[in-house]
């Protein structure tokens, strides 16, 4: 061996051992030390993560407010640091319609993103069909290989591993899920408990009390300023339009859309207890107990009436109403007190038959693979780690020492995000560090929804809230290409149809009596079609 290929031989040697060297290193397991479980570490994350890749999704509120991009929300900082991964969010600009035609024109022009993430149910012909018409990939095998966390969570969930799959048997996307019940409640009726106490009435639990309180608060001057200004009850149209929230008309037992008794799926508005339910909203109109102007209130509206001093009973948040408002007014009206208050009952002691209630798996904020990824392998290992322990406390809390410290073994908000020193809200601030204030996919932990709730009204509200049976609600169903298309077809027609008559009848515009005159014209418009769609999908859907 000459001098040279000595030197050779030695380098070879020394980088043969700096390289064992190394390896040892990155694969020790710290997990034997504290505990902690192993986190990636960006020396072997080109190996296992992508280098990069594009997620399309909406800037919800809280995060405009906070943030020009999620690359500067501080967890994905951290998924950043430990993965080696470069996300490049691309954010939609706009509200819900201008949304969804940047979403449409992406999947029509196949300039898609490597994943995206959105509502899938809402796309059109449904999550099957993008899998079929190839904008996104079926993840089943992926998720068996390459996402251990997701897989164990699903082994021990059947029920939420039936939720994510179509009719064929497909996972189409990584979903959000509430991780336990309290998290489902949030929304329900709220009332001025101070007005209650002037007006000298118990809190309302049926429809007659209702209508008591609200002549009460019409006629008794609960705001005191010596005008007859209150607005008894503010009646959205969104909320009678919606089948998730469910105001007013379960006290009926029925829905105002789909719903399902003993397995058979019914459509509310032909039954004679919507009828009642409009006869009813009818005469609270008439006698001055609803918002004249309730057909044209949005949330600007609202909340400007509520700020005003003027509104008795009202549909709201536990969080986002109760604690807002608590905060806005306690310093503005002395005694202020917003209150839960339970889902009416036409009979005294009855169990409400509806109220607001998520499903484990909402379908919103849910991420699919798209075929434009080039790694989706990679891609899925990395979504995966959201489902894992140390994902969860990213996701949900943010950063120990900034966000969270661990107190008596949980975790607790600093005063960061409670009492955030640049007057952001909870919500707000929680934007800038995790993502639990709006969803997306992980789990999402009880302990990060309750620590919302700084006053007992708000713990309250989940409580009373959630005593509705909520045995009407339809599941998630996935529909076939043609039933989708024909399905929306019809409700297209019917939708602005009733929207434009419900607002009449209760109104007074248009008489009660043509009611049937109605029922009929549902007909003509194919409703009995629709149900028969959504019947075939409930039966595919409870043989899963």
């Amino acid at each position: 061996m000459n001098k040279a290929d000595g030197k050779k031989a030695t380098r070879i040697a020394l980088t043969t051992i700096l390289t064992a060297a190394i390896v040892a290193g990155c694969t020790s397991n710290p997990s034997t030390e504290g505990g902690a479980s192993p986190k990636p570490n960006t020396s072997s994350a080109s190996s296992e993560y992508p280098k990069a890749f594009s997620y399309w999704v909406e800037l919800d509120g809280d995060s405009a407010i906070s943030l020009k991009n999620f690359n500067e929300n501080a967890a994905y900082k951290e998924m950043e640091k430990i993965t080696g991964t470069k996300v490049d969010f691309k954010h939609p600009t706009g509200g819900g319609t201008q949304i969804q035609e940047q979403f449409n024109l992406m999947v029509a022009s196949r300039n898609l993103t490597d994943v995206i993430q959105t509502n899938w149910f809402n796309v059109a012909r449904g999550p099957q069909s993008a899998i079929d018409d190839g904008t996104i990939i079926r993840l089943n095998d992926l998720i068996d290989r390459h996402a251990p966390n997701f897989k164990k969570y699903l082994s021990e969930h059947p029920d939420v591993a039936s939720m994510i799959k179509t009719d064929k048997g497909d996972i189409y996307a990584f979903p959000f899920i509430r991780g336990d019940d309290k998290i489902k409640v949030y929304y329900g009726p709220v009332i001025r408990k101070d007005w209650l106490d002037k007006v000298g009435l118990g809190m309302p639990t049926t429809i007659d009390e209702w209508e008591k309180v609200m002549i009460a608060f019409r006629d008794k001057d609960p705001n005191g300023n010596g005008k007859k200004d209150e607005i008894p009850f503010l009646l959205e149209v969104s909320t009678v339009r919606n089948e998730l929230l469910n105001a007013v008309i379960g006290a009926w037992g029925i829905l105002d859309k789909f719903y399902q008794k003993d397995g058979k799926i019914y459509y509310g508005e032909m039954q004679p207890e919507f009828k009642d339910f409009l006869t009813t909203m009818r005469r609270w109109y008439k006698d001055g107990l609803i918002d004249k102007d309730f057909a044209a209130v949005d949330g600007k509206l609202k909340d400007a009436k509520t700020s005003n001093n003027q509104l008795g009973i009202l549909y709201g948040y536990s969080s986002g109403t109760i604690g807002k408002f608590t905060d806005l007014m306690k310093d503005t009206v002395p005694g202020f007190k917003m209150a839960a208050l339970p889902h009416p009952t036409l009979k005294q002691g009855d169990t409400p038959a509806a109220g607001m209630i998520s499903p484990t798996y909402p379908g919103e904020h849910s991420v699919a693979i798209t075929t434009a990824a080039k790694e989706p392998e990679k891609i899925v290992k990395w979504l995966d780690y959201a489902y894992g322990q140390d994902g969860n406390m990213l996701f949900n809390f943010g950063i120990k020492g900034q966000s969270y410290e661990v107190v008596n073994g949980k975790p607790v908000f600093t005063d960061t995000i409670k009492a955030n020193p640049n007057k952001l809200t909870f919500k707000q601030a929680q934007a800038q560090f995790m993502r639990s204030q709006y969803g997306g996919p992980f789990i999402q932990d009880v302990e990060s929804f309750l620590q919302q709730m700084k006053y007992p009204e708000q713990l309250d509200s989940l409580e009373i809230w959630s005593k509705a049976k909520n045995q009407l609600q339809l599941p998630l169903m996935t529909l076939t290409a043609d039933e989708s298309k024909k399905l929306a077809s019809i409700m297209n027609d019917i939708n602005t149809f009733s929207d434009e008559m419900i607002v009449k009848f209760i109104m007074g515009e248009e008489p009660i009596d043509n009611f049937p005159q109605y029922v009929e014209k549902l007909k003509k418009f194919g409703i009995e079609e629709a149900i028969r769609i959504q019947q075939s999908a409930f039966e595919r859907y409870s043989k899963r």
